[in-house]
């Protein structure tokens, strides 16, 4: 079977529709309920909930607590030999430039030492659905549109329903044998880890399900984590489906340790020596924003170590970054090379990125130095 993308729209489309005492980017503090087509909200300062109704124009609902959502509304039916109505779910990470609150996804897979999540349902009957946790990778640090591989766990599947693609034999993950099926919904590959029966709470490591998918070919280690997400697809009915907590945590760390002394790196060429153009691309919503910088080494000679400094406008403050060792002073950024990204040759480019909370509108930083040596605008 193929789904369309769960793609959220542009900022202006989500005032469209039913949205009651929620923003975009906001915390909830009291039970939140989301009528709105892609509406969402943030939980405990750390997670963000949307409603996602992607597959059909009628109205679905959700009320959002502290830990967790429930769907109380749920209007539309879709073939089961087709796709799901919507994907209502929390999360960590970014989806569609809406990331939650200090996360430090994307971050590559060799780099990671551990990803453990949590996760409780509340099941119904009488309803065609199925519980899925879905991981999300992609050969770049992607913040924005479809990923190109998507690992689901399917906790629980209720009536005629199945992955995409088909079985390809099975996996003991998580103290549990799994069916597993691989295909592709025309967008993505997909590879499906499904539950013999249904499993209504796992305590588990996401990096065991990853490193499954790697090691059947899907994924290198230079792939990206962006995403992790738990929630459901309902094709017919769903009221009172409800995820009762969530928790994910992904630490840095991995990969081979470095032989050198973990210092900064030295300014290499000499201050004022460097040739180069930098590239800044943001995205910003109401309260933060992400951005990927492109250094290009416009001179004859290699880069052997950068350090990149600019400017933030005010109002703008780094939470994590990727790719860069990145620390702010005031208004002043200051990003360095990391172990694997500090050579540039003549012609060749680095690239690193970060998030960061905002205040008021969004602007760009107009002004860029590499090693003390001021770069043009790409």
């Amino acid at each position: 079977m193929k789904r369309p993308l769960r793609a959220l729209v542009a900022t202006g489309l989500l005032l469209a529709g039913s949205l009651v005492a929620v923003a975009l980017g906001g915390n909830a503090s009291a039970d939140t309920q989301i009528c709105e087509q892609y509406g969402s909200t943030v939980i405990q300062g750390r997670y963000v909930v949307q409603n996602n109704r992607w597959g059909t124009t009628a109205q679905q609902c959700i009320n959002v607590t502290g830990s967790g959502f429930e769907i109380t509304t749920q209007n539309g039916s879709s073939p089961t030999n087709g796709a799901p109505t919507a994907y209502p779910s929390v999360f960590f990470g970014c989806h569609y430039t809406n990331c939650s609150p200090g996360t430090n996804l994307p971050i590559q897979v060799s780099q990671i030492s551990s990803a453990t999540s949590s996760i409780s349902y509340r099941y119904v009957s009488g309803a065609v659905y199925n519980a899925s946790y879905d991981i999300w990778l992609d050969p770049s640090p992607k913040r924005d549109g479809v990923n190109q591989m998507e690992i689901m766990i399917w906790l629980n599947r209720q009536g005629p329903i199945q992955p995409i693609g088909s079985v390809v034999g099975t996996a003991t993950l998580a103290g549990r044998t799994w069916e597993v099926w691989r295909g592709s919904n025309g967008s993505n590959n997909v590879i499906s880890y499904v539950a013999p029966s249904a499993i209504s709470s796992l305590n588990f490591s996401v990096l065991d399900f990853i490193n499954d998918v790697r090691n059947r070919g899907a994924i290198t280690n230079s792939w990206y984590l962006t995403s992790i997400q738990a929630g459901f697809e309902p094709w017919q009915g769903g009221v009172g489906l409800a995820v009762t907590s969530f928790s994910a945590a992904v630490n840095g760390g991995g990969g081979t340790p470095p032989t050198t002394p973990s210092t900064p790196p030295p300014n290499t060429p000499p201050p004022g020596s460097a040739a180069c153009a930098v590239k800044y691309t943001a995205n910003s919503w109401n309260n933060g924003f992400t951005a990927d910088v492109q250094i290009t080494n416009t001179g004859s000679s290699a880069l052997n170590g950068w350090t990149l400094t600019y400017n933030l406008p005010g109002g703008q403050q780094v939470t994590n970054s990727w790719n860069a060792t990145v620390s702010q002073s005031g208004s002043t950024v200051t990003a360095r090379n990391t172990s694997h990204n500090g050579s540039v040759a003549p012609g060749g480019t680095a690239s690193f990125g970060y998030q960061g909370t905002l205040s008021g509108a969004y602007s760009s930083p107009t002004s860029f130095s590499l090693n003390g040596a001021t770069c043009t605008r790409a």
